[in-house]
């Protein structure tokens, strides 16, 4: 659902009205004995709970799982470019499914259109264009050259995009929806994305095959990778728009906006950059503050 934003939010509205536990095996047989189960129609049926009772819906709704097929399928052709050497393509399709991420969540809030089964649809969607779409890139862009040292890499970042979503999906409602339990999966894919944006537009100083730059951009995937499953706390911004900001901050958002379109993907990376940091430094002081 959203960058991975929108999605927890709409995640924790919907742990709340999640059903009370109904066995596996009960549910399956309310299943079967369903009038309209026929063990052949293409169907999903779901228990929700409707009036304060848990009941057995059909079908899905329709907007926000549109949606997340399309971040889908933004995600599959990054993969498809990526392999092609459309490095620049795939990189935008890769921005193209974050925005589409975030579009989902907030058009089922809107629509009230939230599901158990648009959660983990969701999550798959996410695994593929923020886990697996941004390794294969960086793995064909840089890391290739590198053998199975480049391939190790860039499955380690596709390996903690899965820990990360999977930890995410088993915390909803256990942690401050203020704050993100390590880089969330949209953010870590924009900064390997990024960077490989940059280093297409200035491969007259990168230098594609450089030995330098391809260990860099190994000790970059997997940093990234790493900060996903970290116990790091990011500030989510959830509700950043529900209070006011003294007007500087204001001034500083148009700067921030003129540097980013003075060079995009360089703006993004540095923005991206500073983020992660800021986590990193927050947990550190309050470690150092606790301490004493």
């Amino acid at each position: 659902m959203t960058t991975e934003q929108s999605s927890d939010n709409s995640a924790n509205d919907n742990a709340k009205s999640q059903p009370p536990f109904v066995d596996e095996h009960e549910l399956n047989i309310r299943l079967a004995d369903n009038e309209d189960y026929d063990g052949l129609t293409f169907e999903v049926i779901e228990t929700e709970v409707a009036e304060g009772k848990a009941v057995i819906s059909r079908g899905v709704y329709l907007a926000p799982n549109l949606i997340t097929t399309l971040s889908l399928l933004s995600g599959f052709y990054s993969i498809l470019a990526s392999t092609q050497g459309e490095f620049y393509t795939a990189a935008l399709a890769i921005f193209l499914s974050t925005i589409l991420d975030g579009a989902d969540g907030r058009v089922a809030r809107m629509l009230n259109a939230q599901s158990p089964f648009g959660e983990q649809y969701d999550s798959l969607a996410d695994m593929l264009a923020f886990g697996v779409a941004p390794a294969i890139l960086i793995y064909s862009f840089a890391l290739e050259p590198l053998g199975r040292i480049g391939l190790a890499c860039a499955f380690v970042f596709t390996a903690c995009g899965a820990f990360r979503l999977a930890r995410f999906n088993v915390q909803i409602g256990e942690v401050d929806k203020k704050y993100f339990v390590g880089l969330a999966s949209p953010l870590a894919a924009i900064l390997v994305t990024a960077a490989v944006m940059v280093a297409v537009d200035h491969n007259e100083w990168v230098g594609q095959y450089d030995t330098a730059v391809m260990l860099l951009f190994a000790a970059w995937i997997v940093t990234c990778g790493l900060l996903m499953v970290s116990n790091v706390k990011y500030y989510s911004f959830k509700e950043f728009d529900k209070k006011k900001v003294p007007f500087v901050v204001l001034i500083i958002g148009v700067l921030v906006m003129s540097i980013v379109l003075y060079d995009i993907p360089v703006g993004i990376l540095a923005i991206g950059i500073i983020y992660a940091l800021s986590g990193i430094f927050t947990t550190m002081k309050a470690k150092v503050k606790s301490r004493n």
